[in-house]
């Protein structure tokens, strides 16, 4: 290829990227969407997953349900951070003001999360009940770590 023309391709490739970025999954709040009360649906939602998860765990040993359980918890809190935009710290909120001045902490808590509840995912999906265990108590862990630097009690 000419050097010339390594611009020209470059440029392209890189408008290629940029037209694809919003075809990535996450939430969209719809116009007029109320952020505050769409994050608190969802994460009331992950704690009814996490009860569910752990009576499973410590008395029935079924499997079944925890692999779906976790993969939504997986997906939600690859997407938490989209719910806490810039302004959402008014109203009914007990999210702290360290939410949005620490932004990339609290992103990587939400990634963090998201990664336990996709171990826990895969070792129920494999009816491994020591690996669900020990992955479902780092996934509570990394819960209440959020809930203790991000969360008003």
């Amino acid at each position: 290829m000419p050097l010339s023309r390594f611009p020209l391709i470059l440029g392209a490739a890189g408008l290629a990227i940029a037209t694809m970025l919003p075809l990535q999954p996450g939430p969209v709040l719809a116009q007029g969407a109320d952020p505050v009360a769409e994050r608190q649906a969802g994460l009331k939602r992950m704690g009814a997953h996490g009860r569910a998860i752990k009576e499973a765990l410590d008395n029935t040993g079924d499997l079944s349900d925890v692999a779906s359980r976790a993969r939504e918890m997986e997906s939600f809190f690859r997407t938490l951070p989209a719910l806490f935009p810039p302004g959402s710290d008014k109203g009914d909120t007990k999210a702290l003001p360290v939410v949005w001045s620490e932004r990339a902490g609290f992103e990587t808590g939400a990634a963090r999360t998201a990664g336990f509840a996709g171990r826990l995912a895969t070792a129920a999906a494999a009816g491994d009940a020591s690996a669900s265990d020990s992955a479902f108590r780092e996934l509570a862990g990394s819960c209440g770590a959020c809930h203790r630097t991000y969360r008003a009690r």
